[in-house]
């Protein structure tokens, strides 16, 4: 795994990929993070990010790989995918999508373990009525990733 470290409005954003996806995205710097990206596939993450962070971008393209995780998990991080950008969904209505509708707190667990926040937003899942709960960055930074996509998704709604 190649970790390169980005500044962001959210401060340092490290990602990992293995030459073929990317597989792994950690707040602040990682260890064995680069300052520059090496690789293609790692220059197009950069370049990726760097245009969310912007506001440019409302869908990353970049090819993502999750190797690990139970079942539920994967359904709820595929399921993360699915939230449209400046869109939010609560733990109980992923909970529901996902064919297990008690299991709200099995999704907050699954949103904390997941490799690549960010590329797969954990933060477009909130609490009931829209409650800022949980985020394995803070919430200080889920704030500013919906405060941004939530601009974003305004000024394309009224262009």
């Amino acid at each position: 795994m190649r970790w390169t470290v980005l500044d962001s409005p959210i401060g340092e954003f490290s990602v990992a990929t293995d030459g073929t996806n990317v597989c792994g995205a950690s707040f602040g710097r990682v260890e064995a993070a680069v300052d520059e990206p090496g690789d293609a596939l790692s220059r197009q993450m950069a370049t990726e990010l760097r245009a969310y962070f912007a506001g440019e971008l409302t869908a990353f393209t970049v090819p993502v790989s999750m190797p690990r995780g139970s079942d539920f998990e994967r359904a709820v991080w595929r399921e993360m995918t699915l939230i449209p950008y400046g869109e939010t969904l609560t733990y109980g209505e992923v909970a529901r999508l996902v064919g297990d509708p008690g299991a709200a707190r099995a999704v907050g667990v699954a949103c904390n373990r997941n490799p690549v926040p960010v590329i797969v937003p954990c933060h477009r899942i909130v609490g009931v009525g829209g409650k800022l709960v949980g985020f394995g960055g803070g919430l200080p930074r889920k704030i500013k990733l919906l405060e941004l996509e939530a601009g974003v998704a305004l000024r394309h709604a009224w262009s």
